[in-house]
Protein backbone atom coordinates (compact mmCIF):
# COMPACT_ATOMS: atom_id res chain seq x y z
CA UNK A 1 0.00 0.00 0.00
CA UNK A 2 2.77 2.47 0.90
CA UNK A 3 4.71 1.46 -2.22
CA UNK A 4 1.72 2.27 -4.46
CA UNK A 5 1.21 5.77 -2.99
CA UNK A 6 4.92 6.56 -3.36
CA UNK A 7 4.81 5.50 -7.02
CA UNK A 8 1.86 7.85 -7.62
CA UNK A 9 3.73 10.68 -5.97
CA UNK A 10 6.80 10.03 -8.10
CA UNK A 11 4.65 10.13 -11.25
CA UNK A 12 2.93 13.39 -10.23
CA UNK A 13 6.10 15.25 -9.24
CA UNK A 14 7.33 15.94 -12.82
CA UNK A 15 3.88 17.22 -13.78
CA UNK A 16 3.81 19.58 -10.81
CA UNK A 17 7.29 20.91 -11.67
CA UNK A 18 6.38 21.47 -15.35
CA UNK A 19 3.16 23.27 -14.39
CA UNK A 20 5.04 25.50 -11.94
CA UNK A 21 7.67 26.34 -14.55
CA UNK A 22 5.02 27.24 -17.15
CA UNK A 23 3.14 29.37 -14.63
CA UNK A 24 6.33 31.29 -13.75
CA UNK A 25 7.04 31.97 -17.43
CA UNK A 26 3.50 33.24 -17.96
CA UNK A 27 3.61 35.56 -14.94
CA UNK A 28 6.93 37.16 -15.87
CA UNK A 29 6.17 37.51 -19.61
CA UNK A 30 3.64 40.33 -19.05
CA UNK A 31 5.96 42.60 -17.08
CA UNK A 32 7.31 45.58 -19.03
CA UNK A 33 10.30 46.42 -16.85
CA UNK A 34 12.03 43.78 -14.78
CA UNK A 35 13.98 44.09 -11.57
CA UNK A 36 17.22 43.74 -13.55
CA UNK A 37 16.77 47.13 -15.21
CA UNK A 38 18.52 48.99 -12.38
CA UNK A 39 15.46 50.61 -10.78
CA UNK A 40 15.86 51.06 -7.04
CA UNK A 41 13.01 50.40 -4.62
CA UNK A 42 14.29 53.18 -2.33
CA UNK A 43 16.52 56.21 -2.63
CA UNK A 44 17.81 58.73 -0.11
CA UNK A 45 15.61 61.29 -1.86
CA UNK A 46 12.57 59.69 -3.48
CA UNK A 47 11.15 61.14 -6.71
CA UNK A 48 8.45 63.79 -6.34
CA UNK A 49 5.84 65.12 -8.74
CA UNK A 50 6.89 68.50 -10.13
CA UNK A 51 4.38 70.93 -8.65
CA UNK A 52 3.25 68.40 -6.02
CA UNK A 53 0.51 65.76 -6.00
CA UNK A 54 -2.28 68.29 -6.67
CA UNK A 55 -0.62 68.86 -10.06
CA UNK A 56 -0.93 65.13 -10.81
CA UNK A 57 -4.57 64.99 -9.70
CA UNK A 58 -5.44 67.92 -12.02
CA UNK A 59 -4.46 65.79 -15.03
CA UNK A 60 -6.66 62.82 -14.05
CA UNK A 61 -10.00 62.62 -15.82
CA UNK A 62 -12.65 60.57 -13.99
CA UNK A 63 -13.97 58.07 -16.57
CA UNK A 64 -17.66 58.45 -17.52
CA UNK A 65 -18.19 54.69 -17.25
CA UNK A 66 -16.92 54.72 -13.66
CA UNK A 67 -19.18 57.67 -12.81
CA UNK A 68 -22.25 55.94 -14.25
CA UNK A 69 -21.41 52.66 -12.51
CA UNK A 70 -20.67 54.39 -9.19
CA UNK A 71 -17.10 53.08 -9.10
CA UNK A 72 -14.79 54.79 -6.64
CA UNK A 73 -11.72 53.72 -4.72
CA UNK A 74 -7.97 53.68 -4.93
CA UNK A 75 -5.78 52.50 -7.82
CA UNK A 76 -2.25 51.46 -6.85
CA UNK A 77 0.40 51.86 -9.54
CA UNK A 78 4.13 51.35 -9.82
CA UNK A 79 5.87 54.13 -11.78
CA UNK A 80 9.38 53.58 -13.14
CA UNK A 81 11.17 56.95 -13.10
CA UNK A 82 14.55 57.49 -14.75
CA UNK A 83 17.43 59.79 -13.80
CA UNK A 84 15.87 62.71 -15.70
CA UNK A 85 12.50 62.45 -13.95
CA UNK A 86 10.73 60.92 -16.95
CA UNK A 87 8.28 58.07 -16.49
CA UNK A 88 9.46 55.05 -18.50
CA UNK A 89 6.70 52.63 -17.54
CA UNK A 90 3.65 52.39 -15.29
CA UNK A 91 2.15 49.15 -14.04
CA UNK A 92 -1.15 48.75 -12.20
CA UNK A 93 -0.59 46.89 -8.93
CA UNK A 94 -4.23 46.91 -7.84
CA UNK A 95 -7.03 48.44 -9.87
CA UNK A 96 -10.73 49.18 -9.46
CA UNK A 97 -11.87 48.94 -13.09
CA UNK A 98 -14.32 51.15 -14.94
CA UNK A 99 -11.50 52.86 -16.82
CA UNK A 100 -9.97 54.25 -13.62
CA UNK A 101 -6.86 52.07 -13.95
CA UNK A 102 -6.20 53.38 -17.47
CA UNK A 103 -6.89 56.99 -16.42
CA UNK A 104 -4.35 56.71 -13.59
CA UNK A 105 -1.69 55.19 -15.87
CA UNK A 106 -2.29 57.85 -18.55
CA UNK A 107 -2.00 60.72 -16.06
CA UNK A 108 1.21 59.37 -14.50
CA UNK A 109 2.83 58.80 -17.90
CA UNK A 110 2.26 62.50 -18.72
CA UNK A 111 3.65 63.68 -15.37
CA UNK A 112 7.20 64.98 -14.93
CA UNK A 113 8.99 64.06 -11.69
CA UNK A 114 11.90 65.50 -9.76
CA UNK A 115 14.27 62.49 -9.94
CA UNK A 116 15.27 60.41 -6.95
CA UNK A 117 18.81 60.81 -5.63
CA UNK A 118 21.43 58.80 -3.78
CA UNK A 119 24.44 60.75 -2.46
CA UNK A 120 23.42 63.71 -4.64
CA UNK A 121 23.42 61.57 -7.82
CA UNK A 122 20.16 61.10 -9.77
CA UNK A 123 19.10 57.43 -9.90
CA UNK A 124 16.36 55.32 -11.47
CA UNK A 125 13.62 54.55 -8.93
CA UNK A 126 10.39 52.57 -8.95
CA UNK A 127 7.73 54.44 -7.04
CA UNK A 128 4.43 53.08 -5.75
CA UNK A 129 1.59 55.61 -5.91
CA UNK A 130 -2.01 55.41 -4.72
CA UNK A 131 -4.43 57.31 -6.96
CA UNK A 132 -7.83 58.12 -5.39
CA UNK A 133 -11.04 58.16 -7.39
CA UNK A 134 -13.87 59.62 -5.33
CA UNK A 135 -17.35 60.45 -6.62
CA UNK A 136 -18.71 63.80 -5.46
Amino acid sequence: MILKSNRSLILLLPLILIFGFLLKINLTADQGITQDDGYLAFAEEMPEVEGGLPNLYKSIRYPDIAKKAGISGRVYVMAFIDESGNVNDVQVIKGIGGGCDEAAVEAIKKTKFIPGKNKGQAVKVKLSLPINFQLQ
